[in-house]
């Protein structure tokens, strides 16, 4: 019986490319576990495994001299045959055991080497199982995939764990068989020795997000030649997964504008991509040096009428006409959170009446008597806007401009907005 069971094992292992010796020594380590608590054995058993025969061995562990002083622990055994009569059972038992595990193991292994090196990429799966902790996603034949997430009501409650990882955006929900695009942002190691979250182990080794904002640049890339090709090149991506998005983008060639590029021929383009995320508002803005129309941009599609840039505090302080302010701002604070997101700027919105109130309490220096303008009517600001079109307010006295392009004054108040 012995060494029929031995000859299956060995025919097994070559069917499955197992280490015979390996698994062996697994099985041996496993039945002396087991025997450990089936004969209540106090110092543990020790397992042979004639490698001829397959006949198995059970040895009890005997402490022989005095223990340790510090510690209290044998460090010398001798071993005592206890084999039960019928070893074959148990023995069969532990060895599927131990080849189904080798065999899950090998398999992790062997994705693990093949995705590692793809964090960030995007797949395409189909949904195989959804449930209110993640989503199984078939990548293909033999590998799966985690889109982890959370039942919100579930998330809210006392017990809920703030650093559960939710990796669908809001409102989306999963059909069986349903294909869907998402990147990789995790590959579990099976070899870690860093304690993994309740029930990881036997979840699927890859981990992949849909609100990653790496998506959106894939989408992109998949969507855009130029980008896929590096001519048009995305700067930065700000995201509220399900809701909206902004993208910063610019050309490395000058006849092309990376905007009309990204949106493509009457939004053909862009509409793929916000089909793929299912309605997500994605707003392209093209990326600048200079803070200030970088500033400007990224609170598209609000008017900014100037912006004060403070680099030593990453403090931008943007000035918007009195109607463009709750676009500015956007609902809930969204457009200017996205913005500030996007630039990496601290941005503080106000109104031009609000900016105009704070600046007509500043006091201005008297400017030179030759400079002062006295024609008996109150002088006209000189401030043109880059459409060319000049001011209407009147100039403050003894400058030539008004309290709001008053560049002077409004350094001076910077502190105070």
């Amino acid at each position: 019986m012995a060494s029929q069971m031995m000859e299956a094992l060995m025919e097994l292992c070559q069917e499955r490319h197992i280490d015979q010796l390996y698994l062996l020594d697994r099985l041996e380590q496993s039945l002396a576990k087991s025997y450990t608590d089936i004969l209540h054995l106090p110092f543990g058993a020790e397992v042979t495994i004639d490698r001829q025969t397959g006949k198995i061995y059970v040895y009890e562990l005997v402490p022989v001299g005095e223990p340790d002083e510090e510690t209290g622990d044998y460090t010398e055994f001798e071993k005592r045959d206890v084999t039960p009569r019928d070893t074959s059972r148990i023995a069969a038992k532990h060895a599927k055991e131990e080849i189904n595990a080798i065999v899950r193991h090998s398999a992790r292994q062997q994705i693990f080497e093949e995705f590692s090196d793809r964090i960030g990429d995007i797949i395409t799966g189909t949904v195989l199982q959804s449930t209110p902790d993640f989503t199984i996603v078939k990548i293909r034949e033999g590998v799966e995939a985690e889109l982890p997430h959370f039942d919100i009501r579930r998330h809210h409650d006392e017990d809920g764990n703030p650093t559960e990882r939710n990796e669908r955006p809001q409102g989306e929900r999963y059909m069986h068989n349903q294909r869907i695009k998402a990147v990789i942002i995790d590959v579990r190691d099976p070899n870690s020795t860093v304690q993994p979250v309740r029930g990881e182990h036997s979840r699927p080794p890859i981990v992949i997000s849909r609100t990653h904002p790496a998506l959106i640049r894939r989408l992109f890339e998949l969507e855009v030649p130029e980008v896929y090709e590096g001519t048009v090149e995305i700067m930065s991506v700000a995201r509220e997964a399900g809701q909206r998005s902004k993208v910063a983008v610019r050309s490395l060639d000058d006849r092309l504008d990376p905007v009309g590029a990204c949106v493509g021929p009457k939004g053909s383009r862009v509409r793929t991509v916000v089909s793929e995320l299912r309605g997500e508002r994605v707003d392209i803005i093209l990326w600048d040096e200079d803070p200030a129309r970088y500033v400007a941009h990224a609170l598209s599609p609000a008017k900014v009428t100037r912006v004060l840039i403070d680099e030593e505090k990453n403090y931008a302080g943007v000035i918007v006409p009195d109607d463009q302010l709750s676009l500015a701002i956007g609902k809930e604070g969204q457009n200017a959170r996205l913005a500030a997101r996007l630039t990496g700027w601290h941005i503080d919105i106000k109104s031009e009446t609000l900016a105009a109130d704070i600046l007509k309490n500043i006091p201005v220096a008297p400017a030179p008597t030759d400079d002062l303008i006295d024609d008996g009517e109150p002088a006209r600001c000189q401030f043109v806007s880059e459409d060319g079109i000049r001011c209407r307010n009147h100039a403050r006295p003894g400058s030539r401009f008004c309290g709001v392009h008053d560049q002077d004054a409004i350094d001076s108040a910077e502190d105070l907005i």
